[in-house]
């Protein structure tokens, strides 16, 4: 995955640099009405790529820590779920030795188990 990556950042830069070489000419950037700057097509370009990987980057980092914050919910919830579980069970085997005797303590007459 990773060289796939590699190859379309490689294509991308590559078709970056022949358009800047192509395009050299000065225009006009509007940046907000009434303030504007003259730049090179390329150099425009240039910022423009750079301001969208830079978001991109941003949005992949805002992205990775939302999934962390959620798995750490999870993991505790997980924790949670599991004490509960170990508390049942405790309980659980409490109720059972109180509910019955223990086979020592069951003494029939001897009439009895022979009928």
């Amino acid at each position: 995955m990773r060289q796939f990556n590699f190859a379309v950042i490689f294509i991308f830069c590559l078709a970056l640099v022949f358009f800047s070489i192509e395009n050299t000419e000065v225009t006009t950037v509007v940046i907000l009405p009434g303030i504007q700057i003259k730049i090179a097509i390329a150099v425009a370009l240039f910022i423009a790529a750079g301001l969208g990987a830079t978001l991109a980057w941003f949005f992949s980092l805002w992205t990775r820590l939302q999934q962390q914050v959620i798995l750490n919910q999870k993991s505790a919830q997980i924790q949670e779920l599991n004490s509960k579980i170990e508390k049942y069970q405790l309980e659980i085997q409490s109720l059972k030795r109180s509910a019955l005797p223990p086979a020592s303590d069951l003494h029939l007459p001897q009439e009895q188990i022979l009928a």
